[in-house]
């Protein structure tokens, strides 16, 4: 699997992950018909766009299987809300269902703090569904719960729960040394 910093020619292959994610991992927690209403072609223009103008500030990573599909992809940046005291944030990772438990995961999460610590972040949030089973992947790199919050998704309220490291290196260490080293 190789992972690389995304390109504005990856647009497709990421809104295809987002929708093919979101309909995998929050069946059965979101709306049936909110989930069939995601299209591709809605979010792929958003990804155009936010890979044109951005690229340097919010970098994206891809995870692309030996075919060449894009199977995963990690979003940073600069940390949004001011809420709270973390530099940057880990906006999304989406990984298809057939390619998770195998480190991806990990290793786009490993090429996005290479990023955010060569431009001097110290901190990451990260906001995750409370009922998304995922959260265990976060929890299990050992963040601070730094909040909750409610957000309306498909006219249904859910609890969000952010989670912040506040030593980047210290995770990019536990990454690399502990947790990718394991084989």
């Amino acid at each position: 699997m190789n992972i690389r910093k995304a390109a504005k020619e990856d647009a497709s292959g990421i809104a295809k992950v987002q929708v093919r994610s979101w309909q995998e991992t929050y069946q059965g927690l979101v709306s049936k018909d909110y989930l069939d209403s995601l299209k591709m072609e809605d979010r792929k223009p958003l990804w155009e766009r936010s890979l044109s103008e951005s690229g340097d500030t919010s970098p994206v990573f891809v995870a692309v299987n030996p075919d060449g599909e894009i199977v995963g992809f990690a979003s940073f940046g600069k940390e949004r809300s001011g809420e709270f005291k973390a530099e940057s944030e880990l906006y999304a990772i989406y990984i298809l269902k057939k390619y998770q438990r195998d480190k991806l995961g990990l290793k786009l999460l490993k090429a996005g703090l290479d990023e955010l610590i060569k431009k001097k972040y110290d901190s990451m949030l990260v906001w995750v569904l409370k009922e998304n089973d995922s959260r265990k992947f976060y929890e299990s790199l050992q963040p601070e719960k730094a909040g909750e919050e409610a957000v309306e998704i498909a006219g249904r309220e859910y609890i969000e729960v952010a989670y912040i490291w506040k030593d980047l290196k210290m995770l990019y260490h536990t990454i690399v040394e502990k947790r990718l080293a394991d084989r």
